[in-house]
Formats: structure tokens, sequence, C-alpha cells
């Protein structure tokens, strides 16, 4: 019996500013399935996600998602993304209930729905943050910023996941959190595409590793094993970022649920 992939990328070819990043990417990812994406820096791994999701042009080969074509087919609400921190958080006073809750936004729907607070604290408490639910994000560490971030993309209940090095930067209490989470969706047969630097805390839950190498795949199958230091129990998977850089573009000042 034919099963339609989560994700199925054909030849995908990325040329951004005149340099090839991408040289003709093929993937599959099944239903259900735990998959990280790793490569050095420079791989092309956060491009290839980006293209998965429609954020930067293919210049050629193809993309479904779900089961669609990519594009307007697709039912994004059933896609939860969580891109890099590339922006330095607003000066608005934005609480992480308020972050999550703007995940229930999408399409046509301006407003959250009746039940949004029960959504969003079942989202926050998947990322063990409940008790922060009307704190300002300008208050939380890096790490907790970013599983508010996780919690926001989590509260459509998506059937796949897309993250883009979820844990780089933050703090070991949230690596440990996102492994507990990440835990928690593959208990629900939820579908994960992850990039990540290295498998740290999360490697028991992974089933299959794609390794990128100069925008093309190098490795498509068993996880690879990291190398001693990184594998050693105390090893610190922090890599540098600004904590700070969060919820620019999320477009959620002033929101409120409906009563």
């Amino acid at each position: 019996m034919h099963v339609t992939p989560a994700v199925l990328a054909r030849g995908v070819r990325v040329v951004l500013s005149g340099n090839v990043i991408l040289r003709g990417i093929d993937l599959s990812v099944n239903d259900g399935e735990v998959v990280a994406l790793l490569g050095a820096n420079g791989s092309g791994k956060s491009t290839l996600v980006r293209a998965l999701v429609g954020a930067v042009p293919i210049e050629s080969g193809e993309v479904e998602l779900l089961g669609k074509p990519l594009g307007g087919a697709v039912d994004w609400s059933r896609i939860g993304y969580v891109p890099q921190r590339v922006s330095a958080a607003t000066g608005v006073p934005t609480t992480a209930g308020e972050v999550v809750t703007s995940g229930l936004l999408h399409g046509h729907r301006l407003r959250p729905p009746r039940h949004a607070r029960r959504l969003v604290l079942d989202a926050l408490e998947l990322v063990g943050l409940t008790h922060h639910l009307d704190r300002p994000v300008r208050e939380l560490s890096g790490g907790q910023q970013q599983r508010v971030l996780i919690a926001r993309a989590l509260v459509r209940d998506p059937a796949l996941l897309v993250l883009d090095e979820p844990v780089a930067g933050v703090d070991l209490p949230s690596q440990e959190a996102f492994a507990t989470t990440l835990g928690a969706l593959t208990a629900r047969g939820r579908t994960v595409l992850v990039v990540l630097h290295e498998l740290g805390a999360i490697a028991p839950l992974v089933q299959r590793a794609v390794v990128l190498r100069h925008g093309a795949v190098v490795h498509d199958g068993a996880p690879p094993t990291p190398a001693r230091e990184h594998g050693d129990p105390d090893h610190d998977h922090v890599h540098p970022h600004d904590p700070d850089e969060a919820f620019a573009d999320t477009g959620v000042a002033g929101l409120r649920w409906e009563p």
C-alpha cells in the first residue's frame, strides 16, 4: 500500500545572491518519523527547511507537504514551523501566553477561538512553562523564549513540526525540556523534522539522520555516532545566539483571548 510522506522533496536546488546553496536535494520524511537534519555551519540545513516551508524560493525541483504541492494547497494549520531566532525582541510587553495565542491566528482567522486559553495552557505545559503564562517574554531566558516559540508552533496540534536549531544557544534545562517535549510528541505519533548542530539529549528519539555537506546529502540513515566530546554526558551543547533574538516578527502585540 502506498503511503504518502509527510515531507517529500525532489531535486531541490536553491540559489541565493548568485550562490548555489542547495544542489538537487532529495528528502522524504514519513508520517510519524523523527528525522534530524545535521551538518556543519554553512552546509545548507537552515536553507533547506526554509525552502521546504516556502520561506526561500526554489530554483528547480519540487516539494510536497502532507501530500500537497508547496503553496496554497497545503493545509498550513497542520504544520508548525519554528525558525532560528534572527531579530531582537520588540519593546512591547508581550506575554508568553499572547505569543502562544498568536499561533492560533492563520488564514482568515483574526481572533483566537473561545477555547484558546485551554489550548495555550496545554501547549505551554508541553514545554514546561505553564507558570509563565502571563509573564512578559523579555523577562524569560533565551532558552525559555525558544520554548515559548515551540509552544506557539504546538498550539494548533500540528501533524508536522519543523524546527530549525531549537536548542542552539539555550541553557541545559531548556535542552532537557525540549527533549521531554519531543518525547511527548513522538508518543502522539507526530512527524518531526529538526535541524541540529548535534543530537545531544534528543539522540534516543531520533529515528533517522540526514547529513548535509556543501548543499548536498552525504548521509541518510542511522544517526551517526557523535564525536567523543559531544557524546560525553558533561558536554555543554550550547552554541552562541543572542538570547534576546526571538519575537520581533510574531505580530502578537495586544493579543487577548476572546471572552
